[in-house]
């Protein structure tokens, strides 16, 4: 039976953990997962904020005990993944009455009689995709004989409609490699819902952030998933969109802050049929081939790769300013009075998130949002969502700079974070010179 001290312990260090492994790279949250003894694993699945990358390698490469704490924890949302509707939500609705007669007259038979056939099945996907999942899912839900493969065959032939493969997604029991096929092959053109596969594919679990990266193509379509247009729709919560953000931030990297290297990423990225970590290589070493179809990229695209490229943030308040900054290093008398000064210093230009990520102290309530925002009863409900996203960028730009790769490193900081007082430059800084990291004098 552990102690009372014991549990503090286990709690705290399950809270740091959830929030440092945000900005880590998937290797290195199945590493340190691997590492937590079964208290603090216990507690880091039943009660901590978890990003969607984060249950699904925790649903992927853990035990029963570790789906039960999930399916229990209140703040993931939908279970197992935020976000609905979902399969359930979708199920819950009737087939229009309307529907089956249409489908008796595309197919020449009543759809009960037998179980469809691969090619009558493509054919029903492909003319009812287009409005979103809901009628494909009905078709999907007729009796037929399920060949994966042989519909990955025609997507790669001639691609489905986005509503058909976020059906398929949704319902049909895919191996790991044939979802990021799917995600592979040229979208159809959809207009502006070719999003909804990728966006469902995070949600559902089937696949990170970081392996979205890795597997969407053509590039353009990767950075736009950074910073999805403005439509109504399915889209990214704001903890689903700072984990995409930081997942492309790692794959572009490489560009460092090399001025021409993202104005040559502008000029490629619209006409480049592979992967992002693909066309970001071939920058790098000046192998890029010059596309015929190129074509100049557009707003949105534009908009997308200014939003992830470095900049200089320059805010103004001179003494105001400097006061500010000062005060993220002294809280005030309450929780609630520091956070109308810090969300009053950020609407008036004074602060930004990469100030408080940078000067407030402790480190661990630097990383979360809520001790600098106020709480919130849901993940997406922050109203500050450009300070979110500023700050998420520059933990990762710190811990990338400072710990690289190195799971020991990462631990170090996991296991320092909880009792450590000062900044999170201070704590990396003291653990890669491999000096004391108590944070105090």
């Amino acid at each position: 039976m552990p102690t009372a001290e014991e549990d503090r312990t286990s709690r705290r260090l399950a809270w740091c953990v959830a929030h440092l492994l945000r900005h880590a790279p998937d290797h290195i949250v199945t590493d340190m997962i691997g590492r937590l003894d079964e208290p603090t694993r216990k507690y880091l699945c039943r009660d901590e904020w978890l990003s969607a990358s984060i249950v699904t390698l925790l649903l992927r490469h853990g035990g029963a005990a570790d789906r039960t704490f999930i399916a229990r924890n209140p703040r993931v949302v939908g279970r197992p993944l935020p976000g609905l509707p979902g399969p359930i939500r979708y199920s819950r609705r009737r087939t229009p009455p309307e529907l089956l007669p249409v489908l008796r007259a595309e197919l020449g038979r009543d759809p009960g009689e037998e179980p469809l056939s691969a090619a009558e099945l493509v054919g029903l996907l492909r003319r009812h995709g287009r409005r979103g999942p809901r009628v494909p899912l009905d078709v999907l839900a007729l009796r037929h004989r399920p060949d994966p493969e042989l519909l990955l065959a025609e997507h790669l032939r001639e691609p489905l409609p986005t509503g058909a493969v976020e059906a398929v997604l949704l319902v049909v029991d895919l191996p790991l490699e044939t979802v990021h096929a799917f995600l592979a092959a040229p979208a159809a053109p959809d207009g502006r819902s070719w999003h909804r596969p990728a966006v469902r594919a995070v949600r559902m679990g089937a696949v990170t952030h970081e392996e979205l990266v890795a597997h969407v193509a053509p590039a353009h379509r990767t950075l736009l998933l950074a910073r999805l247009p403005d439509t109504h729709g399915l889209r990214w919560t704001l903890p689903e969109q700072a984990g995409m953000q930081t997942a492309v931030l790692r794959a572009l990297r490489p560009l460092g802050d090399d001025p021409r290297l993202w104005a040559e990423l502008l000029r490629h990225a619209p006409g480049y049929r592979g992967p992002l970590p693909a066309l970001v290589a071939a920058l790098t070493d000046g192998t890029v081939p010059e596309a015929a179809d190129a074509g100049e990229p557009g707003p949105d695209l534009v908009r997308a790769v200014r939003h992830l490229a470095p900049r200089a943030v320059e805010p103004y308040g001179g003494v105001e300013r400097e006061l500010a900054l000062a005060s993220l290093a002294v809280p005030m008398d309450s929780v609630g009075e520091d956070i109308r000064w810090v969300r009053d210093c950020i609407d008036r230009g004074l602060l930004t998130g990469h100030d408080v990520i940078r000067h407030k102290l402790p480190a661990c309530w630097a990383l979360d949002q809520d001790h600098w925002l106020g709480d919130v009863d849901h993940p997406d409900r922050h109203d500050r969502p450009a300070a979110v996203l500023a700050s998420h960028a520059e933990a990762d730009q710190l811990l990338a700079l400072a710990l690289d790769e190195d799971p020991e490193a990462w631990w170090s900081v996991a296991r320092t974070l909880p009792e450590f007082a000062g900044t999170l430059p201070h704590l990396l800084l003291r653990v890669t010179e491999g000096g004391s990291v108590s944070g105090r004098s």
